[in-house]
């Protein structure tokens, strides 16, 4: 799971700084030590300071998770950079985010903060704590007669900041005097009970659990914790005895005090309460800390110990005890089910390895590879076959030209089986640098991330989810990439429609779209070059129409074509025109697509394409040239059995699904009559064959999932 430990020290990136700071910090020693016990815990660890920026750090290091996934956990040790209710300010932000966390809730830490209230509480709950007043000013009247020596406080403060026994009025007012300066609020005021301090740490929700008491031994001067005792700069060593030398009844009577405490204020996973008993034995409860300090030398972490809790297993006790709180013990409600042994392991390990499936699709997409890169491609093809080859797949070179396409396959073969789909080159005749790889909290950006990279990604993490169940190397599956999309598969075509013919289904790795919906229906498209060639003319002749006037004629009568209601479209593309110094252009180059669902209407068009691209003006001459033809996908009935498969397991998994058409055509439409074809498998896109294309972050891994289900099943 992914934990991000938040604490507060150097930063105040804040809009302003106002009001009262914090005086509170773990130092970098505990922190890290934290963060290395909770990464021996096996989970994924990163630390943040708890400021304004803490939003998008952890959309960006906790993304929206699928069903069943269990979303990232925060470890909690943030005290707040300013403000009287600080500790309820980074809990508050977790729970508007939705994300859980380690520790008590906002209102909790509110009423703990104010030993007012919480002194409050306790007297309602009948639950023992010293009589007290509250000084809103230094020279407030005292409206209760308590007995000297006095203990004063600020009223909402922690860690002792102010603490002082007064024995006296002069004493009193001089203590409430500094407390108003410093912390600009009220004074508590309680009466000091003579005798030992205990405090009870509480471990657990239901039931909550109490650590052994630990008593502190003063030595010499006051008997009360202070501040500089506490930062170990009194001068004088406070000794922590654990288990505190009480009876077995006086124990349970404690113990059970700081858990009806612990509910009262409504903490949550731990805490600790502070007593002082009195010389007759008598426990009162002086405060609650819903924020015990998980320091190396803190009474806290101490009575752990004595219960056979070293720190890492402390730590990643708390995470335990949250989870548990929030999620139950479960994964998912498929986790108790025999026949669903190997399903839960590959969800199990697709949702772990979610980062490392995101940091190789960077290294992907920062690897470029347009269409025209030589170079680029064959470095793509060589890493792939490296990949392949470390998770048990062979080349079969039967199904391999070692130009434009490469086929692998498992122990079980393609015969029969699946055949996954993936081109890996980047269409696009651009030069220089790619566009690298970024990350926002929903979207993942870089040049060629949706077109190619996506489902490179999805097919490696897809078959080491298979190898780690065991299941991958007897699985009939073939791979096959294709560096030629930018070309429309001018010569990987014939000898991918070949290696389909083996396969039961194809699954075509090009993107899909938003929630989860796939590609069953796609256009055929076929790509024509015209040339348009006539005499050099000045401008201003009298003389008949230039090459570029005729073809633009043209041009509006090929715009006439398209029939929204055939499916058919006719668009004009690259226009360029070439001339002579001041002459009018002799020479117009152009690319014109035409996309259809209806071969034999597609004929039609391409007739009429032709007829108007013919010459009909002296001294014009016009060539046409069909370059590419993508066949399309057509609906069929072994497609439609796939996709309800597809449909069957995504609603047991709660992942979202769906089918739509599209557009643009693409490698199913190679697929031979007969074998079943799926497109669109990755996730949705955004500025498609763009340098800034995108894909969304959620669905890779539910795309993921989803084929190593299908895969799974067979």
């Amino acid at each position: 799971m992914k934990i991000a430990i938040i604490y507060n020290r150097e930063s105040q990136a804040v809009i302003n700084l106002f009001g009262v700071p914090n005086r509170e910090k773990y130092g970098l020693e505990t922190i890290n030590k934290i963060k290395d016990a909770i990464r021996d815990g096996g989970h994924q660890v990163r630390a943040f300071e708890g400021d304004k920026n803490i939003i998008r750090k952890l959309e960006e290091f906790m993304p929206s998770v699928i069903s069943g996934e269990r979303p990232g956990l925060v470890f909690n040790l943030s005290y707040g950079i300013q403000g009287r209710a600080r500790y309820t300010h980074i809990p508050s932000i977790l729970e508007m985010l939705g994300i859980p966390y380690v520790g008590s809730g906002p209102e909790t830490h509110a009423i703990a903060l104010d030993k007012v209230v919480t002194k409050v509480i306790l007297k309602q709950k009948g639950l023992p704590t010293p009589k007290f007043l509250v000084l809103d000013t230094p020279d407030a009247p005292i409206t209760e007669e308590l007995k000297y020596p006095l203990i004063v406080k600020p009223k909402d403060e922690a860690v002792s900041y102010g603490l002082k026994v007064v024995r006296n009025q002069e004493e009193l007012r001089k203590g409430a005097q500094v407390i108003y300066e410093m912390f600009k609020g009220a004074t508590l005021v309680e009466e000091y009970i003579e005798g030992r301090e205990i405090n009870v740490g509480l471990l657990g929700n239901d039931p909550v659990e109490a650590l052994p008491p630990v008593e502190l031994s003063f030595g010499e001067g006051e008997q009360i914790y202070t501040y500089e005792d506490k930062k170990n700069i009194s001068g004088r060593e406070i000794t922590k005895v654990c288990p505190a030398p009480l009876t077995e009844e006086e124990t349970k009577r404690i113990q059970d005090l700081a858990v009806a405490a612990f509910k009262a204020i409504g903490c949550s996973d731990s805490a600790r309460v502070d007593f002082r008993l009195d010389e007759e034995g008598k426990p009162y409860i002086l405060e609650i800390n819903s924020m015990a300090s998980l320091g190396p030398g803190s009474s806290y972490v101490h009575a752990a110990e004595k219960i056979g809790l070293d720190y890492t297993a402390l730590a990643n006790r708390l995470i335990e005890i949250a989870s548990e709180r929030y999620y139950g013990t479960a994964i998912s409600t498929k986790i108790g089910s025999d026949d669903k042994e190997n399903e839960v392991s590959v969800f199990s390990y697709l949702t772990k390895n979610r980062d490392r499936m995101e940091n190789d699709l960077k290294a992907w997409t920062n690897t470029p590879s347009w269409t025209d890169d030589a170079v680029g491609l064959s470095n793509v093809i060589r890493k792939l076959g490296d990949r392949f080859n470390k998770l048990g797949l062979k080349p079969v070179i039967e199904y391999t030209n070692s130009r434009s396409a490469w086929t692998w396959q498992t122990r079980g073969g393609i015969k029969d089986g699946t055949l996954l789909v993936v081109p890996v080159d980047v269409p696009g005749d651009r030069g220089g640098y790619p566009v690298p790889f970024r990350r926002d909290p929903e979207w993942l950006y870089g040049e060629g991330v949706a077109s190619s990279r996506a489902g490179i990604a999805i097919a490696l993490q897809a078959l080491a989810a298979l190898r780690t169940v065991k299941k991958l190397k007897d699985t009939k599956l073939g791979i096959l990439v294709y560096s030629d999309e930018g070309r429309g598969m001018r010569y990987s075509s014939q000898l991918f429609s070949k290696v389909a013919e083996q396969a039961n289904q194809v699954i075509v790795l090009q993107p899909g779209f938003k929630q989860g919906k796939v590609v069953d229906q796609r256009r055929g498209s076929r790509k024509f070059s015209v040339i348009v060639e006539g005499r050099s003319q000045r401008i201003g002749a009298k003389s008949s129409v230039d090459g570029l006037t005729w073809f633009l004629r043209k041009y509006k009568n090929l715009e006439s074509l398209s029939d929204v209601e055939q499916k058919l479209s006719v668009a004009v593309q690259d226009v360029h025109s070439e001339r002579y110094s001041m002459l009018l252009p002799h020479r117009v180059k152009a690319t014109i697509y035409l996309t259809y669902i209806n071969e034999e209407l597609a004929d039609k068009m391409e007739k009429k394409i032709r007829e108007v691209l013919t010459s009909d003006v002296k001294g014009i001459t016009a060539y046409t040239e069909k370059l590419e033809e993508r066949p399309p996908l057509v609906r069929s009935e072994s497609n439609g059995v796939v996709i309800d498969k597809l449909k069957e397991i995504s609603g047991e998994w709660q992942l979202p699904f769906g089918v739509e058409g599209g557009l643009l055509p693409s490698a199913a439409g190679v697929v031979p009559e007969g074998t079943a074809v799926v497109c669109g498998f990755g996730p949705a896109s955004r500025q498609l064959y763009t340098p800034n294309e995108s894909i969304h972050r959620g669905e890779l891994l539910q795309r993921v999932l989803l084929l190593t289900l299908f895969l799974l099943e067979g």
